[in-house]
């Protein structure tokens, strides 16, 4: 009873103290939030709702929240959101109260061929089984310096499985009925040779390889050798296929697809997906994967 009269006293005071400073904190809490608080529009919300949550950041920005905020803000297009596809951007138009212009549907192309049966390696490489760690040992083990180095990373690195290693080849192939075009292959891929193409466009020039045709002979039986062939077979005015550097390109703008350089190609390094795109929407999409 003693102890309790002599430090009652201090308990009481220490109770209106903190009683005192929890009031004062409430108070300084209270006017912070109301002052400094930062007010969400209500359509950022929604169109982070109607967006995948890929997170992928193929519309250019740090995610799906990022994305919507910069919609709100006048910022970014509606369309750019390549996992929703057009549906999501309609659907974002909606929330906005504005029409979205159509999104162009598109999907990865390597533009590699150099498998097993096309080209040789220089050196037998035993270090880590990365594209990225391969390219920096002498710029990889393959004789072609541009060539895909086939340990698979833009496979490892593909947010939605739409690549696979291809055991005959020796090199990734796109399942094109997963991939979404988020640029991720491309991005993680140290030889440059993964683009993100239109997919109305099926003619694609599948060589990187810019060093004059005798060199490119000595290295892969399919590389481009800047013999013009395909610029003189063109039908469209000017020509939609240009030879730069010893390496031939496709005019995304004005090729029609008609598939006629692919034809003439001496050495079959230009590709023509139409007939493999016509397929794969005959088939399942579990086919690919099997």
């Amino acid at each position: 009873m003693m102890v309790w009269e002599q430090i009652g006293p201090y308990v009481g005071s220490a109770w209106v103290v903190l009683g005192v400073l929890a009031v004062v904190f409430g108070a300084v809490l209270a006017l912070a939030n109301r002052f400094f608080s930062v007010v969400v529009d209500p359509r950022q919300e929604a169109i982070e709702e109607a967006l995948p949550k890929a997170n992928c950041g193929a519309c250019g920005y740090g995610g799906c929240a990022a994305y919507a905020e910069a919609i709100v803000l006048g910022k970014a297009d509606c369309n750019l959101c390549l996992p929703g596809g057009a549906e999501t951007a309609v659907q974002i138009g909606k929330i906005l109260g504005i029409a979205v212009a159509g999104l162009i549907p598109k999907v990865a192309v390597i533009k590699c061929q150099g498998s097993y049966a096309n080209t040789v390696d220089r050196f037998r490489y035993v270090g880590e089984r990365d594209c990225r760690a391969a390219a920096a040992t002498q710029w990889g083990q393959t004789a072609c310096p541009y060539a895909c180095l086939g340990f698979g990373t833009c496979v490892r690195a593909c947010p939605f499985d739409a690549m696979v290693m291809d055991s005959e080849t020796g090199l990734p192939r796109v399942l094109e009925d997963r991939c979404v075009a988020c640029g991720t292959c491309a991005e993680v891929c140290p030889k440059n040779i993964i683009e993100i193409l239109p997919r109305d466009r099926y003619v694609h020039v599948l060589c990187r390889n810019q060093d004059p045709g005798k060199v490119v002979r000595q290295v892969c039986r399919v590389g481009c050798i800047a013999c013009h062939k395909c610029e003189k077979v063109c039908p469209v005015e000017g020509s939609a296929v240009h030879v730069t550097g010893n390496l031939a390109a496709v005019d995304m703008e004005t090729c029609i697809s008609c598939g006629k350089c692919a034809q003439e190609c001496p050495v079959a390094c230009i590709g023509n997906f139409r007939q493999l795109r016509r397929d794969a929407k005959k088939r399942p999409p579990a086919a690919d994967a099997a």
